[in-house]
């Protein structure tokens, strides 16, 4: 079939309106799925990155809304394969105009002592991570925070608290690079602790757990786990990328939203290519007529319609590919970028099965006209007036 190739790309222009139109339209419908896919891809399959793998948090086992007590931290640090615990508690609030997405982000109060062990990805300059040590009311934000509000080291940044109610003022004492999206601002806790009545303090939000052996995470979960199974407040231990999994589940069955928008997306790319295919056939049947008298066999009709449809598809997987990275750039950008895993710009495995499912779509959707046209006898061709 690759002698006919030329012929095959030149028929793809045969109405230059109808295949920019159809090029723009799967190209459309691949970038969707190309993002669906790369999200599935991040959340379910992706490997975490070595870091990552090493941390596991611990939470209520009832839901993120639950506390859990300050005294659990002492049995977590005695099983065996725990380097190191880090109270993590998500603290809220407003800043500013809350109808913003710029200002929306994630705000956690931490132990400073603890936080560049715990994270050892993020790097900053020493005299920065000194200054954040040192005062109380100082905090970290991360590059794209400081980038997104412009905000610069010594400014000041006012929150109002709704978790934790109260008015709090503070200064950015450093800027941190990571891997990852790091629209986030950390403080200490006992900045937070201070302004808490008696009976709110020694409550945790999270723990976050480092550990000497990504292969002991199930171990040590279980382990952690099976210590608190009768305490008032049980526990749940799971890997870090498990839980940002976890966290999306609270908005339903994210798994299947992502499978069932992807299916949509195909279903009805499909339905359109194959009206498309089907016309386009019909307008050309005297034309294939032509062919078959000056020689072309059935199958050689069938390969050119065939390969006419799947060339104009690649050619819109491939720009709708291509656009979904750049969606998928904004996705981890955005203010709730923190809370998702790493997404690789360039990730091959996405590409090919976004590529592979606009082939699919070519083939599928122009496989019965090119059946039809294949079969059809010469004379009944030469007679179509359509």
């Amino acid at each position: 079939m690759l002698r006919y190739l030329p012929l095959i790309l030149k028929n793809c222009w045969r109405n230059r309106r109808r295949t920019i139109l159809t090029v723009a339209s799967i190209g459309v419908s691949m970038c969707l799925l190309g993002v669906m896919i790369a999200m599935f891809h991040a959340f379910y399959l992706s490997d975490p990155a070595p870091a990552q793998a090493l941390r596991l948090v611990v939470r209520n086992h009832i839901s993120l809304a639950q506390w859990l007590p300050l005294s659990y931290r002492n049995t977590i640090e005695h099983v065996p394969g725990v380097r190191m615990t880090m109270i993590y508690n998500y603290f809220g609030g407003s800043y500013k105009d809350t109808r913003d997405p710029k200002n929306q982000f994630a705000r956690f109060a931490v132990e400073p002592e603890k936080l560049f062990t715990i994270f050892g990805e993020y790097r900053m300059p020493d005299d920065q991570k000194q200054a954040f040590l040192k005062e109380r009311a100082a905090c970290l934000i991360g590059r794209d925070l400081a980038n997104s509000l412009k905000l610069n080291v010594g400014d000041r940044i006012h929150i109002i608290g709704d978790i934790y109610p109260g008015d709090f003022d503070f200064t950015v004492r450093g800027v941190f690079d990571s891997p990852q999206a790091s629209d986030v601002l950390y403080f200490n806790k006992e900045y937070l602790e201070e302004s808490m009545p008696e009976g709110r303090r020694g409550r945790v939000g999270m723990f976050y757990i480092l550990i000497d052996d990504p292969a002991h995470s199930a171990r040590v979960a279980q382990t952690i786990d099976e210590q608190f199974h009768n305490a008032t407040q049980q526990t749940k231990t799971e890997t870090e990328q498990a839980f940002v999994v976890s966290f999306l589940s609270l908005l339903g069955n994210v798994k299947m939203l992502l499978l069932g928008i992807s299916g949509a997306v195909v279903f009805t790319i499909l339905l359109v290519s194959a009206n498309t295919m089907a016309m386009s056939v019909r307008e050309r049947v005297r034309e294939v007529g032509v062919l078959k008298t000056l020689g072309f066999t059935p199958e050689a009709v069938l390969g050119l319609v065939l390969g006419e449809a799947v060339a104009i598809s690649l050619v819109g997987g491939a720009i709708g590919y291509l656009i979904s990275t750049f969606l998928m750039r904004g996705v981890a950008k955005s203010p709730f970028g923190g809370f998702l895993p790493p997404m690789a710009d360039f990730n091959p495995a996405v590409a090919l099965t976004c590529v592979a499912a606009a082939a699919a779509i070519g083939f599928l959707s122009s496989l019965v006209p090119a059946l039809n046209a294949s079969r059809i006898p010469i004379v009944e061709a030469l007679r179509s007036t359509d």
